[in-house]
């Protein structure tokens, strides 16, 4: 008999923060505003407005695959299934190595933050930044293996604080500094002929890191109610809630900071903008949104690992152990601590070699190829599944066909033109983090 999950652990609440929670808003704006705004500059809000309607292209076609087949291993499920089982299998490779780099990459912010908050005298101190990331990373695993209801109405409070941080601080800049963020909407272009066909390119991949993650709501669909429909509706509200973050911060702190101050601020965009907008101690709360961001997107990670990694193990792709389900707590414990023992190894990797850090940054530079091969191909199967259903329907035909199939070209062109102007390492780690997958695939046919 298959493993099965509790199928009724979540709301449709619960799933919508998990869905928001995937593309950590707080973290993302605050680490990755300043490439974004190096690649487009004044025409970041714009890259990020056409990569929305990109992502709601692929939003579509995962809502149309749940409705047809929940399955907690979502991607890796739906294209092996209509494509190909080895296309499959490699989409749900390329989750499970972009979640463990993320939990990596998502930890040292949290840690940093709480550090900021509790002692600022030793934020700076890398063996105890580490340490305190473990801490985090063993503290979320315990909560995650308890049950998906736990983890749901943690994930909602932590969620729903870092909204309210988010909005409360946009509101403020927008009081008072009205003036300013009206005259940038007036003399910025949102026309897509404003950029050279390059520049689109190394935005857009950029701005699908931005959106990366609410897919997540569709890993959980087998625990939660309605699993043919909640998902799907968590999945949009989500994305048009960080739809609105995203290109509200980005009009926000471009009139506030201008891309000088951005690029002088680097990894702390939020916190500069906090300190311009708000007195102290209040801006603080900027390092309390980042810290919560981190923390929720960390559960969310290993959330996304266990469940493709149970899925591809149930199906028989990878081996049993990984399938199997705590007999009180109906998770999947084994797959969820195999992906906090990987991201420790990791971290203890960053100690111990010099270097290690430059290559996790490339990394998750190199996470936005992954994301457009994974995505697109689930689009690609959307497509394919609906192509003759869709002749007897308008609707059908534009949400299930031709809007999933024009955002896959568009996320596979961006990423092709993008990959000329990344350097040999970033490469390396984009496509060859896909290869790589072929030896387990091997392994697997073998099975």
């Amino acid at each position: 008999m298959n493993p099965m999950l509790r199928g009724d652990a979540l709301k449709l609440v619960h799933v919508v923060a998990i869905g928001i929670a995937g593309t950590a808003p707080s973290y993302t704006i605050a680490v990755s505003t300043a490439a974004l705004v190096a690649a487009t500059g004044v025409l970041a809000p714009a890259i990020l407005l056409y990569c929305g309607l990109v992502m709601a292209g692929i939003t579509c076609a995962f809502v149309n695959l749940n409705r047809v087949h929940p399955d907690a291993g979502a991607s890796y499920a739906w294209v092996g299934r209509v494509l190909h089982r080895d296309l499959g299998f490699l989409c749900g490779w390329v989750v499970l190595v972009t979640s463990v780099l993320f939990t990596v990459s998502a930890t040292i912010p949290a840690a940093t933050a709480t550090l900021l908050l509790l002692a600022p005298e030793l934020a700076g101190d890398q063996l105890l930044v580490t340490g305190v990331a473990a801490c985090w990373i063993v503290a979320i695993t315990l909560v995650e293996v308890r049950g998906m209801r736990l983890t749901g109405t943690l994930q909602a409070w932590i969620t729903g604080i870092e909204i309210a941080v988010l909005a409360g601080l946009a509101v403020v800049a927008l009081v008072k500094n009205g003036r300013q963020v009206a005259a940038f909407v007036s003399d910025t272009s949102f026309s897509p002929l404003a950029f050279s066909a390059e520049q689109f390119a190394a935005g857009a991949v950029i701005a699908v890191f931005f959106f990366w993650g609410w897919d997540v709501t569709l890993n959980a669909s087998e625990e939660t109610s309605e699993s043919r429909r909640t998902p799907g509706v968590a999945a949009v509200m989500a994305m048009l809630v960080v739809a609105l973050a995203f290109v509200a911060f980005a009009v926000v702190t471009l009139s506030v900071l201008g891309t000088g101050g951005i690029e002088a601020s680097g990894a702390n965009v939020l916190f500069a903008l906090a300190e311009k907008v708000v007195p102290r101690p209040w801006s603080y709360l900027a390092v309390l949104a980042v810290m919560l961001s981190s923390l929720g997107s960390l559960q969310v990670s290993l959330l996304q690992f266990a469940r493709t990694l149970f899925a591809a193990s149930r199906a028989g792709d990878l081996p049993p152990r990984w399938a199997a389900v705590h007999p009180r707590w109906q998770t999947p414990h084994a797959a969820t601590w195999l992906n906090t023992w990987l991201g420790l190894a990791l971290l203890a990797a960053s100690l111990a070699l010099p270097g290690i850090d430059a290559l996790l940054k490339a990394s998750v530079n190199a996470i936005g190829l992954e994301i457009a091969f994974y995505y697109g191909l689930t689009a690609m199967a959307c497509a394919w599944h609906f192509r003759r259903e869709a002749l007897g329907s308008a609707g059908l035909m534009a949400f299930a066909v031709l809007w999933p199939l024009a955002s896959a070209l568009a996320l596979w062109w961006a990423a092709a033109l993008a990959v000329r102007g990344m350097d040999a390492p970033t490469v390396t780690i984009g496509v060859g983090g896909i290869c790589l997958g072929l030896i387990p695939l091997a392994l697997a046919r073998r099975r």
